[in-house]
């Protein structure tokens, strides 16, 4: 062999021990490189298997329809107080649940007993006590919601700045809806002398509901009467009084809470004014009974317990019996549980959390 062949094999050698050592060098670097997306990759899917345990724990709501799809139709009629809440939720749930139709009419808290007695709907909105004739007769119930009767006076009554500055006790309203012994404004504010003129665009014209009605019965109640004993000119519905009232300068009346305030401004609806009550009785309207100012400010009241129960109520659900029907079950089960996320929202006061558990139990037993 000759000397130029030996060293071409010298470098030949060296080459290769050059490139097998290459070769491990990217080996290695490959391994890493495919070890590190492995890694990554069990990460990514031990997260991905984690996360939608944390997110059902956030939003029960959201995963429910994987876990239990329901389909069928709920059928709701009854009280005017409940009818703007029952709405809110009926559009919440049928978003969770697509396949479930819900239909609501409102007609009164009476009407909804009935129905539900009858079996004629699912569930009844009632927002007075159940009475113990009714419990009789089957009526299986659960509260979902508090809310108050508050009572109205024309935005234009010619006495508005004096009724505004000391409001009206409890014993005038009696006697301006139980007994009929006050009968003119001027008596409500504690003016006299009146000229001829005046007396004649001053006597009170009162309103109640035509309907039986929780709101009535409440109104009686903190009253101390019943709905029957109401004074005044029977006018069916919510929407009904309302319009009664602001047509009317002289008028008077009550109206569940969320139809004297705007859904949108929160302010008093236009062409009536809340009618404040003294409540503590001193002949003047103290600023810790003020509360009546927006929606706002009138929730607050309820919750706190400033304002009086009655007319501040707890509203029902009620059924014939304990239900059995899963879309309806299901939809009560929500109500006292995420539902109650959209109660504020919609001019409500929420129940307490202990109370919510207590409803919840009623469907349990």
């Amino acid at each position: 062999m000759t000397r130029k062949s030996k060293k071409l094999l010298t470098n030949g050698k060296l080459l290769t021990k050059v490139f097998t050592t290459m070769l491990a060098a990217a080996g290695l670097i490959f391994g890493l490189v495919v070890s590190t997306k492995t890694a990554g990759t069990a990460a990514r899917t031990t997260n991905s298997r984690e996360e939608p345990a944390r997110l059902a724990a956030v939003a029960p709501a959201a995963a429910a329809p994987h876990a239990e799809e329901l389909a069928g139709t709920i059928a709701i009629s009854g009280a005017w107080a409940l009818y703007p809440m029952a709405v809110k939720w009926a559009e919440e749930f049928q978003k969770i649940h697509p396949k479930v139709k819900i239909d609501i009419a409102a007609g009164g808290a009476g009407k909804g007993m009935a129905d539900a007695l009858a079996g004629v709907v699912d569930i009844g909105m009632v927002s007075r006590d159940i009475h113990p004739a009714e419990v009789q007769k089957g009526a299986f119930w659960i509260s979902v919601v508090k809310d108050a009767v508050v009572p109205t006076i024309n935005e234009h009554n010619p006495f508005l700045r004096e009724i505004l500055a000391k409001g009206v006790k409890k014993e005038t309203l009696a006697a301006i809806w139980i007994s009929g012994k006050i009968s003119r404004w001027s008596e409500v504010v504690g003016i006299s002398g009146l000229s001829r003129q005046q007396e004649g665009q001053d006597a009170i014209h009162v309103y109640t509901r035509s309907d039986a009605c929780g709101a009535a019965e409440t109104w009686a109640q903190y009253l101390g009467k019943n709905q029957e004993d109401l004074l005044g000119i029977g006018v069916y519905g919510d929407p009904g009084l309302v319009e009664a009232v602001s047509k009317d300068r002289l008028g008077i009346g009550f109206n569940n809470i969320n139809y004297v305030y705007q859904a949108k401004t929160k302010e008093q609806v236009s062409g009536i004014h809340v009618l404040p009550i003294d409540l503590n009785g001193n002949g003047r309207l103290d600023e810790d009974e003020n509360f009546y100012q927006d929606r706002q400010a009138i929730t607050r009241g309820i919750a706190t317990g400033k304002y009086p129960s009655p007319p501040a109520r707890e509203l029902h659900f009620v059924s014939q019996g304990k239900p059995k029907k899963p879309i309806v079950v299901a939809f009560l089960r929500w109500i006292l549980t995420d539902g109650q996320r959209y109660v504020p929202e919609a001019g409500y006061i929420n129940l307490s959390e202990e109370k919510l558990q207590q409803e919840l139990q009623k469907l349990e037993r």
